[in-house]
C-alpha cells in the first residue's frame, strides 16, 4: 500500500459485472479530473487465445479436466504482484494489453486473442485501477492482495454470475449453452479455491440477488434486470461510513448486518458513486499532502 502511488483493484468472476464498476470509476476520475492509469486482468494470463486452446486440449488429453483461466498455472500472478509493487513504490511498472477483438487488435497491426508487447506504465499518474479476475488474489509466495489500498468484490449469487455469462459468451463469443456449460464446469475448482477466498480481502463487496427465479440457470431466457434484484454491499471495516447518508440516499434499503446495507438494484451505479466518491478524494488529498513532504 502506499499513499504517495494508490492502487485500486475490483475483483470478481467472468460474467460478474466487474466491467460495469469500471465505467463508474471512470465517471468520478474524469469528473474529479483523476489522472488514472487501467489495468485489465486478462492481460496477465499466461497464454495468448490460441496457446490457450493448445494447452486447455493437452491438459483434457492428459485427463485434467480441472484446468481454466482462474488457476495459477494460466495467470501470471508473479508478474502482477511485481507490478503492483511497483507502482507503489515510485508509480511505475511493467504492464500489456491483451487484444479481445478486431477493434483493440487493429491499431496495434496484431490479430484479437493477443497481447501488446511488455511496456512501461505511464509517466504521472495518479492512481493505478486494476479490474479482473486476481485484484486481491493471494497463492503460495504471492500475494497481490497486500498493494491494494482499496479492494472491491463484485460478486453476484452464482446462479445470476452464470446467467449473466451464459447470455454474455452466447450473444458476444457464439458458444452454445453446453460449451459454456463445460467451461463452468472446469473452472469450478479453481474458482473455490482462487477466486472466492479474494472476497474475505477485500475492503467493500457488492453482491447482487435477484429477486425472480433463477432456479435454473441454464434455461434462463433473460438475465434479471437490476429492477428485479436487491444489492448487498458489505463493508468490512464499517468505521467511518455514514450509513444514515447512505440509507437516505439510497432510498428503500435497509441494514441487515451491523456493517451491511441492501438496497435495490437499480441504485447500484448511484451506490459507488456515493461510497467511493468520498475514498477516492481520501485517498488523493493522502498522496498530494505526501508528495508535498
Amino acid at each position: 500500500m502506499s499513499a504517495k502511488h494508490p492502487i485500486i483493484a475490483v475483483a470478481g468472476s467472468s460474467g460478474a459485472g466487474t466491467t460495469s464498476v469500471m465505467r463508474t470509476f471512470e465517471q468520478i476520475f474524469r469528473r474529479e479530473k483523476v489522472v488514472a492509469a487501467f489495468i485489465e486482468g486478462d492481460s496477465f494470463h499466461r497464454y495468448n487465445r490460441e496457446e490457450m486452446k493448445a494447452r486447455m486440449a493437452k491438459e483434457l488429453q492428459e485427463g485434467n479436466y480441472q484446468f481454466s483461466h482462474f488457476g495459477p498455472d494460466s495467470n501470471l500472478f508473479e508478474d502482477l504482484e511485481a507490478l503492483f509493487r511497483a507502482y507503489g513504490e515510485d508509480g511505475g511498472g511493467r504492464w500489456r494489453q491483451y487484444l479481445h477483438n478486431e477493434a483493440e487488435a487493429a491499431p496495434h497491426n496484431a490479430r484479437p486473442g493477443t497481447f501488446t508487447p511488455w511496456q512501461q506504465i505511464p509517466p504521472n499518474t495518479d492512481v493505478l485501477f486494476y479490474e479482473g479476475l486476481h485484484g486481491a488474489v493471494a497463492h503460495g509466495n504471492v500475494d497481490v492482495s497486500k498493494y491494494a489500498d482499496l479492494r472491491i468484490g463484485v460478486v453476484p449469487v452464482i446462479n445470476l454470475e452464470w446467467i449473466q455469462k451464459l447470455h454474455r459468451d452466447k450473444a458476444s463469443r457464439g458458444y452454445t449453452t453446453e460449451a459454456v456449460t463445460d467451461t463452468i464446469l472446469r473452472r469450478m475448482h479453481d474458482y473455490v479455491h482462487y477466486i472466492c477466498p479474494q472476497f474475505s480481502r477485500t475492503h467493500i463487496n457488492f453482491q447482487r440477488v435477484p429477486v425472480v427465479d433463477t432456479s435454473n440457470p441454464f434455461i434462463a431466457r433473460h438475465i434479471p434486470a437490476p429492477d428485479e434484484s436487491m444489492l448487498v454491499i458489505r463493508f468490512a471495516d464499517p468505521r467511518g461510513i455514514d450509513f444514515p447518508y447512505l440509507l437516505s440516499m439510497l432510498g428503500d434499503s435497509f441494514m441487515s448486518r451491523s456493517n451491511t446495507i441492501v438496497c435495490p438494484g437499480g441504485k447500484m451505479d448511484l451506490a459507488m458513486q456515493l461510497i467511493f466518491t468520498p475514498m477516492i478524494w481520501r485517498l488523493m488529498e493522502r498522496r498530494k499532502q505526501m508528495l508535498k513532504h
